[in-house]
């Protein structure tokens, strides 16, 4: 149904069409210990953090910041671990361990103090501050050092996780991203191939 709203038409909202739709397995505890390999895009696969020389990723300095920021998680939340990751021109790919040391630390503390009711920080949660963070560096980096502008936001809207199941799905996973600079002439992120 359209309606018309000071002299402009606009669509009525429709719960039915218009809502986000979640790429996140529904139920899913996000906060739960395991290992999460994620994927974040830059927007419009703009190629903002190096480039590939060689078959090796040539970090500039938003790339470095980009690194520095992924670990400095580990003193922002007590309960991650990093694994493998990897700064590419235009994403971001890493392993994500959360979970055990947290839950051993919250178990004690709950005995020692009683005090301590925060609730364990999904994927969901360390992603996005991540993302924040990593923004409001970049644009530090636009405003005085002269790093490319970017459109609207530095990172798509979402990002990719795939819940590691066993080893062989994280040695599986481990080679694709160490070896993902080698393969960028045949990554589908590679802005050489527009999708349409």
């Amino acid at each position: 149904m359209i309606i018309l709203y000071s002299g402009k038409l606009q669509m009525k909202f429709d719960p039915q069409k218009h809502h986000r739709r979640s790429i996140r397995l529904k139920d899913y505890d996000y906060s739960q210990a395991g290992a999460y390999y994620v994927t974040i895009n830059v927007q419009n696969r703009e190629c903002l953090f190096g480039k590939i020389v060689n078959y090796e990723m040539k970090l500039n300095d938003a790339g470095k910041m980009i690194e520095g920021q992924w670990n400095a998680l580990l003193e922002r939340f007590s309960n991650v671990e990093l694994d493998v990751y990897q700064t590419m021109p235009n994403h971001f790919h890493g392993i994500i361990v959360v979970g055990a040391a947290f839950m051993a630390a919250l178990d004690t503390n709950i005995s020692e103090n009683k005090a301590d009711t925060r609730p364990a920080p999904t994927l969901g949660d360390i992603v996005g501050a991540f993302k924040s963070i990593t923004t409001h560096e970049y644009i530090l980096g636009v405003d005085n050092k002269k790093w490319p502008r970017f459109y609207k936001r530095l990172w798509q809207r979402n990002y990719y996780e795939h819940i590691v199941r066993d080893e062989a799905d994280l040695e599986r996973i481990r080679d694709y991203i160490q070896s993902n600079p080698a393969d960028w002439d045949e990554d589908e992120e590679n802005p050489k191939f527009k999708k349409i």
